[in-house]
Formats: C-alpha cells, sequence, structure tokens
C-alpha cells in the first residue's frame, strides 16, 4: 500500500523525542556556557575599572580625567564589546525563559538566578546609572566651571557603581557556571 514502510522502519515516536531532548539539552548547554563565558569576560572588563583604571584616572588632573573617561565612554562603543554587553541581555532573557519552563531541571534554578543577577546588577544598572553619569560628564566641558567639583563626584560614584555591576557580572558567571555542572 501507498506510504506503508516495511518492518522495522516504522516512525519511532520515543526515539524521536529522545533525540529532540537531547539537541534541545545540548543547545541549552550551549546558550549556558556562552552566557558564562561572556558574564566572566565583561565581569572582567569592569573589574579592571574597579582596580586601577579608575584610580589612575583619578590621579590625573580633573580635567585631563574628565577628557580621559569622556573618551574611553566613546571609544568603548565597540562592536566586539557591546556584543557582549548587550548581546547577553537577551540571551539571559531567553536562559531565564527557559529555565522558569523546565524548572524541574537541576540547573534551572542556577541559570534563572545568573540570569537574574546578569540583568539587573549589571545590565540594567548600567542603563540607571552609568549611562546618565557618562552622559552628564559629557555635556560639561572640562574646562567649565564646576567641571571640577562633577568630576571629583562622578568618579566616586561611578567607581562605586562599578563595583556592583562587577560584582553581578562576575556572579552571574559563576551561577551559569554551576549551572552547566548540576
Amino acid at each position: 500500500p501507498c506510504g506503508h514502510l516495511p518492518q522495522g522502519r516504522g516512525l519511532n515516536l520515543n526515539s524521536l523525542l529522545h533525540t529532540h531532548r537531547m539537541a534541545m539539552y545540548a543547545l541549552l548547554f550551549a546558550a549556558t556556557l556562552v552566557a558564562a563565558i561572556a558574564s566572566g569576560v565583561v565581569g572582567g572588563v569592569f573589574y579592571a575599572f574597579s582596580t586601577f583604571v579608575m584610580a589612575g584616572l583619578g590621579r590625573l588632573t580633573p580635567e585631563a580625567g574628565h577628557r580621559a573617561m569622556n573618551e574611553i565612554n566613546v571609544t568603548v562603543l565597540t562592536p566586539w564589546f557591546l556584543a557582549l554587553f548587550v548581546g547577553l541581555a537577551p540571551l539571559c532573557v531567553g536562559l531565564g525563559i527557559v529555565a522558569v519552563l523546565n524548572w524541574e531541571a537541576s540547573g534551572a534554578p542556577w541559570i534563572l538566578a545568573g540570569s537574574l543577577v546578569y540583568l539587573l546588577g549589571c545590565f540594567a544598572e548600567t542603563i540607571a546609572v552609568h549611562i546618565p553619569m557618562n552622559e552628564k560628564l559629557a555635556a560639561m566641558a572640562p574646562e567649565a566651571s564646576g567641571a571640577e567639583a562633577l568630576w571629583t563626584r562622578y568618579l566616586a560614584r561611578w567607581t562605586r557603581w562599578n563595583h556592583v555591576r562587577t560584582a553581578a557580572s562576575i556572579l552571574a558567571a559563576v551561577l551559569f557556571t554551576v549551572a552547566l555542572i548540576a
């Protein structure tokens, strides 16, 4: 008859479901690995600023520090950095959704925690705190009246908040890594 497959060659639904589950697991594993590496790299960049870049800028004259930071804030907007920093946000959203939908999976709580820590402690923090501070610094000429006071406040506040996003990025990397071995 038309469409009849010989015995033993029929559609094995269990085998297809197993193959589908394994492919989805491999994709989830790869996405979690990418998130772990990317959040670790982002955390490393911010760690450099927390531990020595901002301290170095603070050793310059206020005008020179202000000017240098404005240049850094422009040059950081490269495709390589933005792909990691911004690209990680939708990846975290997707991983968080998958974790909630598959809560019974051993790594799901770790994936959700890593996603939330990165999204709130790093990405949202940057949008809410660092970007407005950077825009305010860029709007004032380094030699303008009041620029020295602005730079002094900026340097302390920017660095303090950078510690938050550094810790969040590194913690997210740890949480994603734990998810991979859970």
